[in-house]
């Protein structure tokens, strides 16, 4: 009977960790419907900026008071579970604050974790302000209704459970140390809960204390799994892979395009006057067949955009710089990676409703998701990819998209094939023949 708690918890412990592990293959295996791009080049540069971005948390901080509020909330968070490792200990061996000999160390540890738990319920209660009675514009777009909206805000009341639950057990806990009850070694420091919770149970008997601290105990650790276990579901999946996001983050300068290496080779052979088009290709250099120019599903995009999809925050800033949002126009950045997540996730679950097989469902990304409209109000002036937090790259989505749009379904506006024709035909944007550039002068 004695060991019924600790298998009830290995129990609740390998449910949790079970299902997070079965949803993360499936993210993985989504990603990897992605094509192959290499980018294990400048690995230094790549931790760099890792730490830079990611752990560092520069490009937050843009934004001082969003940046600081979400560096508390984050450093708390991440500290503060450093004690589920306590806690997992215990659950498995029946223990009860099993590091408590480390002494002073202990004490200085649990009353941090305090201190960062109040700090990071004051950000979260800011946070929610700002997104509820704010109302800051760039959480009110369109595309942020319904569960959008709601995640962002669960999330919220999620932290402050777990930081209240936290707080509860060591108030409970503190109480009942002061009262010598079995079990309760004396040890940590509760510069917090001691002021903050402990005057509501002061007067409960020790019986009752054991009860709120156990309660307490249990629903914490099973909501840090419900907790990891929703992170699939949410925007919230940045907080695992913003890491690997910053990792693989393209290193080129912003606005340097992509050429389809057979396009090259094809525009190679044009200029080249002594080449003979008819030919039969080298097959020393013969290149893979490109199935097709651009993307119009998610199938047609590399696996890191995929990985961007995932990562987005959906914080908005994006959108919020983005010049064609700002005037009017239909674009949004934070759409456009909300959209092919929402997308990769269909064919997900069509693979996984088919026997690992995708079945044609008659849609695609382009059309049903993204309307050429969206795709053709980009300037393509890089906004949206610099003012990123987590190095998320929406223009390159965009641009592949436009491409499969001009190369595959000649489907680009008349003002781009007017000025196409016009560097065919005159050698600028302009419809002026050559010769007649310079009349202005005799003007």
């Amino acid at each position: 009977m004695q060991y019924i708690p600790n298998i009830l918890f290995l129990l609740l412990l390998a449910g949790g960790v079970g299902y997070f592990t079965m949803n993360i293959r499936k993210l993985i295996r989504n990603i990897n419907l992605g094509l192959d791009v290499d980018r294990t080049d400048q690995k230094n540069v790549r931790l760099k900026n890792m730490a830079k971005i990611a752990l560092g948390q520069t490009k937050m901080v843009r934004r001082p008071i969003a940046g600081l509020l979400h560096i508390v909330v984050y450093v708390g968070f991440l500290i503060i579970n450093i004690e589920v490792l306590e806690i997992i200990i215990d659950g498995l061996f029946g223990t009860h604050r099993i590091f408590a000999p480390l002494g002073k160390v202990y004490n200085i540890l649990i009353g941090s974790f305090e201190i960062l738990a109040l700090l990071v319920l004051v950000a979260i209660v800011a946070f929610w302000i700002r997104r509820n009675v704010i109302k800051i514009k760039r959480f009110l777009s369109a595309e942020m209704t319904g569960w959008p909206k709601s995640d962002g805000n669960n999330i919220l009341y999620f932290e402050v459970v777990l930081m209240l639950l936290f707080l509860t057990m060591n108030a409970a806990d503190y109480k009942l140390q002061l009262l010598d009850a079995a079990h309760y070694v004396k040890a940590g420091a509760f510069p917090v809960s001691s002021w903050m919770i402990m005057p509501l149970i002061d007067s409960l008997s020790e019986s009752a204390l054991i009860i709120v601290e156990r309660s307490a105990w249990w629903l914490h650790i099973a909501g840090i799994l419900i907790f990891l276990n929703y992170l699939y579901f949410s925007k919230h999946l940045h907080i695992l892979l913003a890491f690997p996001n910053t990792y693989f983050a393209k290193l080129t300068p912003n606005g340097q395009f992509t050429n389809l290496e057979s396009v090259t080779n094809e525009v190679k052979l044009m200029m080249d006057p002594d080449a003979d088009p008819f030919a039969a290709p080298d097959p020393t250099t013969e290149t893979e067949e490109v199935a097709k120019f651009g993307a119009s599903d998610v199938m047609d995009l590399n696996w890191v955009q995929l990985m961007n999809s995932y990562t987005c925050t959906e914080c908005g800033r994006c959108t919020s710089e983005c010049p064609a949002n700002l005037t009017g126009k239909k674009l949004s950045p934070r759409k456009i990676m909300m959209d092919t997540r929402d997308r990769l996730e269909e064919v997900g679950k069509n693979i996984d409703a088919n026997n690992g097989e995708f079945k044609d469902d008659g849609k695609q990304l382009l059309g049903d998701y993204i309307t050429p409209e969206e795709l053709w109000a980009c300037t393509t002036c890089n906004a949206c990819v610099e003012t990123c937090p987590v190095s998320i790259d929406p223009l390159s989505i965009i641009n592949e998209m436009r491409r499969y749009l001009v190369m595959e379904e000649s489907a680009a506006p008349t003002e781009l094939n007017n000025m196409m024709s016009n560097i065919e035909n005159n050698g600028a944007p302009w419809p002026y023949n050559q010769m007649d550039r310079l009349n202005w002068v005799k003007e």
